[in-house]
């Protein structure tokens, strides 16, 4: 059935009246049950209709659930709203695209253009993770007063970065090394990307976007008539673990949209479908990934150093698999400290949850944090694949764009900067198609592909594409340091040659016979914690009874055919203990393959990893998942 249109657009939420809700998610809105959240932002319908003309949905509440056990939710019509561009993601690559958007037309006089962000999570942030040490030569020209004392709305949680330090670590010595050029961070600023995407979303809000956190985007629309997408659909809410609806059963809603920009981060399930369905991949390497592991720690005042950032090689990684650690100084007596490690790593014994905490206690690391508080924790799986890997990035009425794309900068190891020039540009090209073309026919942002092209981001990801494939020779980490010097010193980015990626993450993975059991140390509660300790402190929550977001088609097959080849990899490339094989006598293979969705970090890490590509992430009910603190 098509959707139903509302009579009053869904809304801007820039109400004027206090007694309407807040901007961003409280507390106290998180712990509603997600199918009613919404109404917690809806001010008394007198409000609506003689204070404002951006009101959310007059439409009244309505139980669709239906004891009838032939009742098909998709039946229902779904309320739709037009804007005209969606952006499926609150991150920086998303927020600065809307924000950008927004200026363009304030600047034109054109107040009316709707531009609207989705995010997942409960509150902005709160699914962001990452280092971070921030490049600010773009967020300087999205806003030049961020971070300027004449603005009061600046952003405060800065440090400047102040001393650079490259170690190469052996299970008890640090040997220092020296650092690429592109590891320079003079200039730039230590923060918590969780708490500066939190900024730019008030930024954004100030200048009319309209901001909807717990919008969990789960479904592509297109045009019937020439298969350009149309925009998207949240789920549905109020569906039992059985796949039935409840009392609380809602219909999702459609945006549809001009335009639709997909800002989902690493490995986005929208992204993911239209790379697909386009064959966006046609013209590049597959992409390779890594996972990066956090902690924020309070430490002692004397081991604290304002502004240091530390960055280390080696130990206890082996030596066929890529990454490394950090550690960096920031705001009052905190630190930030972190692994990452490639995912194209062939021990299926592995665990990169496992190796963090053999990190910590590493004497380069545990010396700064003895004696300190952990007080956050945080996982996220980031795309290492670089120039080789990015795929087109247009599609008939959209774009990707930010980490969806691909657009980090390994070397560098930084993606914050890319991630908003990309959104940057593509908000460019946006508004220029869309005011240029007033008919309805579908939109093509060709001149973002070309931007792109003749931006900074294409430039400084070219000269670094050979450093991150250099780590698949013979040699190794060795090799690859090696090669990586050569090239931030010699060939700086001018080599006649491109080299390639070995192949997929998931076909990287040996099985468990060809390669050496790892067993690791039990934690000390001190340093190194117990996995279910750490998922603790994200803030993590999914409603029980609803479907299990992380779908496999036939749970005992799974464990059939990769119980007796991998013996739980699953388990031990999950940094929340999600995935657990249980002794079952009833089956075959003498195990039973459990998920606890409850875990889930939203990661993305299974979709990629899983040997047998049989794992898909789909989104959950919206404003579900982690809360991160800090990260």
């Amino acid at each position: 059935m098509p959707p139903k249109t509302l009579s009053v657009p869904l809304a801007r939420r820039a109400f004027t009246q206090p007694k309407c809700a807040p901007r961003f998610a409280t507390t106290a809105y998180s712990q509603f049950a997600p199918a009613r959240r919404r109404c917690l932002f809806e001010p008394p319908r007198s409000d609506v209709l003689g204070n404002s003309r951006w009101a959310f949905s007059t439409t009244p509440w309505r139980r669709l659930a239906d004891v009838d056990k032939r009742f098909d939710p998709r039946q229902q019509d779904r309320e739709s709203d037009q804007v005209d561009v969606c952006i499926v993601g609150g991150g920086p690559a998303g927020l600065s695209a809307a924000i950008r958007l927004k200026q363009l037309a304030n600047e034109a006089g054109n107040e009316g253009f709707r531009v609207l962000v989705l995010e997942k999570a409960g509150e902005l942030g709160a699914h962001i993770v990452s280092g971070n040490v921030i490049e600010p030569s773009a967020v300087n020209e999205l806003l030049p007063d961020w971070n300027s004392p004449d603005n009061p709305s600046r952003f405060e949680n800065v440090t400047p970065a102040s001393k650079d330090k490259m170690r190469f670590l052996t299970k008890n010595s640090s040997i220092p090394i020296p650092a690429p050029p592109q590891m320079n961070n003079h200039g730039n600023f230590i923060i918590s990307l969780n708490e500066f995407t939190k900024w730019l979303g008030e930024r954004a809000e100030e200048l009319g976007v309209e901001v909807y956190p717990g919008f969990a985007a789960s479904e592509v629309l297109y045009n019937p008539n020439d298969n350009a997408v149309m925009g998207v659909a949240t789920n549905d809410l109020g569906i039992g673990r059985d796949g039935k609806p409840k009392d609380s059963f809602e219909r999702g809603m459609e945006f549809h949209a001009r335009i639709t920009l997909l800002a989902e981060g690493c490995h986005g399930s929208l992204a993911k479908q239209v790379i697909k369905k386009y064959d966006l991949r046609s013209d590049s390497q597959p992409q390779t990934y890594g996972l990066g592991l956090k902690e924020v720690w309070e430490v002692k005042p004397e081991n604290f150093r304002k502004g240091e950032i530390v960055h280390s090689m080696g130990y206890p990684l082996p030596r066929d698999t890529y990454g490394g650690g950090w550690m960096y100084h920031f705001g009052d007596n905190l630190v930030s400290i972190g692994l990452v490690v490639g995912l194209d790593y062939p021990n299926p014994w592995l665990s990169p949850y496992g190796e963090f905490q053999k990190l910590k206690h590493h004497p380069l690391y545990s010396s700064v944090i003895k004696g300190g508080k952990c007080i956050s924790y945080a996982a996220r799986a980031l795309s290492e694949g670089g120039f080789q890997s990015i795929p087109k990035c247009t599609f008939p009425g959209g774009a990707l764009i930010g980490d969806t794309a691909g657009f980090l900068n390994v070397p560098k190891i930084k993606g914050t900067h890319t991630a908003m020039r990309s959104g940057m540009l593509a908000a460019q090209a946006a508004y220029s198609a869309l005011t240029a073309n007033k008919d309805p026919s579908t939109v093509y942002l060709f001149d973002y592909e070309y931007s792109l092209r003749e931006s900074s981001i294409w430039k400084e990801l070219k000269a670094v594409r050979n450093m991150r494939p250099s780590f698949h020779s013979a040699l190794g980490i060795y090799g690859g340091i090696m090669y990586s010097g050569l090239e931030a010193y010699l060939f700086r980015g001018h080599a006649p040659w491109t080299l390639k990626h070995a192949g997929t993450d998931h076909g990287a993975t040996k099985t468990a016979d060809e390669c050496k059991k790892i067993e690791y140390p039990k934690p000390d509660n001190e340093i190194s914690f117990d996995i279910l300790t750490s998922v603790s402190r994200t803030g993590t929550n999914h409603e029980e009874d609803q479907p299990v977001h992380l779908k496999v088609k036939d749970w005992d097959g799974h464990a059939s055919i990769e119980w007796p080849k991998y013996k739980g990899v699953e388990n031990r490339f999950c940094p929340a203990a999600v995935y657990e094989y249980i002794e079952d006598d009833t089956k075959d293979v003498g195990h039973r393959f459990q998920i606890n969705a409850q875990n889930c970090i939203h990661c993305k890490t299974c979709d990629i990893k899983d040997p047998e590509q049989d794992i898909t992430w789909a989104t959950p009910a919206g404003g579900e998942g982690p809360k991160y603190y800090l990260t």
